[in-house]
């Protein structure tokens, strides 16, 4: 849609802010006393030491059930967060990691992100999921099982929101004539990324999107993954698009050995992260989604360092 962050075999890295969600499938003891200025904080390290993009994910009302009672019910909202994040960034991209669009109406989904593209000067990458919580799709009364389906038609309808002054779509949810959203993009169309951990999921990237999202799938998986995207693309007459290829390393700890004391961490060491990035790299990945572990706000700043300095060198030069 609006084209791949990576251009020329290069490669990209970025993460989901803390701070955003206190989940506790993601989140590391310090983060229950953050506060908003130490999300800026966080956001702004990530900027100076070189991430294209940081996150922010998507869930409106988390329901009080069995399905949901790990995901506890901090959840800023996406848009509100980015655009206050624009403000306190210059460079780095504002992802939404991912944006349920079957919550909202295509024209809703067009107006919030094409303003956010507008105000933070064409810095907007929109990350779409399916979803999965069945109860926050029941209490929005959205039905649950056409959620894949919802979507495709979202992203359909996005991909000619912003081609003319005034536009129509018909489909089997959606229809609307000639009507007119703006502001819009700066450059006329949104940077779409597709998540998901389906082939489904992998298909859809490849027929709308401009990237991939993972969902912490395995390297051997990639080969699969990238043959379903570009397959995908081919059929829909995208064959030739630059597609952004997503790869989610496990959650590191790269400073002071290892920390026994701290929520699981995977990878120890920044030889042992490098060294899974240049697999991840080899099998066709060129976008890393980092995740540091830290016991306070100041260790996990010093991931980010760790990071730039040691592991992104031996990265380049594998």
């Amino acid at each position: 849609m609006g084209g791949a962050l990576v251009r020329d075999g290069g490669w990209a890295y970025g993460l989901q802010l803390p701070v955003q969600t206190l989940t506790l499938n993601l989140v590391d003891p310090w983060e229950d006393e953050a506060t908003v200025a130490d999300l800026v904080t966080v956001a702004q390290k990530a900027e100076a030491t070189g991430h294209s993009f940081v996150g922010v994910c998507d869930h409106v009302a988390v329901p009080d059930d069995d399905y949901s009672a790990r995901m506890r019910t901090t959840w800023y909202d996406t848009v509100a967060t980015l655009g206050f994040l624009a403000a306190h960034t210059e460079r780095v991209h504002l992802l939404s990691v991912v944006w349920i669009a079957a919550y909202r109406h295509p024209l809703q989904t067009a107006s919030s992100f094409g303003t956010l593209d507008h105000l933070s000067g064409g810095r907007v990458i929109l990350g779409v999921g399916a979803g999965h919580v069945k109860g926050e799709f029941d209490a929005l009364g959205v039905p649950f099982a056409e959620r894949g389906a919802i979507l495709d038609e979202t992203l359909e309808a996005l991909s000619g929101a912003f081609a003319e002054p005034y536009v129509s779509f018909r489909g089997e949810r959606y229809a609307y004539e000639r009507v007119g959203v703006s502001p819009g993009p700066a450059d006329g169309s949104l940077t779409t990324w597709v998540g998901g951990n389906s082939k489904a999921a992998w298909r859809r990237a490849g027929r709308f999107g401009d990237g991939y999202i993972p969902m912490g799938n395995s390297i051997d998986q990639y080969g699969e993954i990238i043959g379903e995207i570009r397959a995908s693309a081919e059929a829909h007459g995208r064959g030739d698009a630059p597609i952004d290829i997503g790869y989610m390393p496990g959650w590191a700890h790269l400073t002071g050995g290892p920390a026994d004391d701290l929520p699981p961490t995977v990878i120890h060491g920044t030889e042992a992260y490098a060294a899974d990035l240049r697999a991840a790299r080899e099998a066709g990945a060129n976008v890393i989604h980092v995740k540091f572990r830290g016991r306070s706000l100041a260790e996990y700043l010093e991931q980010f360092d760790a990071f730039a300095e040691e592991v992104v060198p031996l990265v380049n030069e594998g």
